[in-house]
């Protein structure tokens, strides 16, 4: 379970992309894609929705591979998650995150990661 915790603190074992993922769902995948390309205005495909999650090794969607300024910042950093980093207290880039789910906060102080 700690390796499933994102960068952020969200559970990758509870996203639809993960879960498309290791069902092989495609029609989650189609719902997913289409939810996504409407939030985030961009052309985003059923084909674009397969991940093992963001911290651990295998496949990773476009977004988390290489768009997410979350993630990016982690690994710049070295730190394992948001919660290892000095900054997290105030940065607004995690913030948002955490002020939208605040699961994500309490995974970064559970797992002390």
């Amino acid at each position: 379970m700690k390796d499933m915790i994102a960068y952020c603190g969200l559970n990758c074992e509870k996203c639809d992309a993960y879960l498309a993922t290791i069902n092989n769902d495609q029609a989650l995948r189609e719902k997913t894609a289409k939810l996504w390309a409407k939030l985030n205005n961009a052309p985003i495909l059923p084909e674009h929705i397969n991940c093992q999650g963001c911290r651990v090794a295998g496949i990773k969607t476009v977004f988390c591979e290489s768009i997410c300024d979350i993630r990016q910042c982690a690994l710049n950093k070295g730190v394992e998650t948001c919660g290892k980093c000095s900054d997290m207290d105030e940065c607004q880039t995690v913030g948002i995150i955490i002020s939208n789910n605040p699961e994500a906060l309490k995974n970064l102080k559970e797992y002390n990661i």
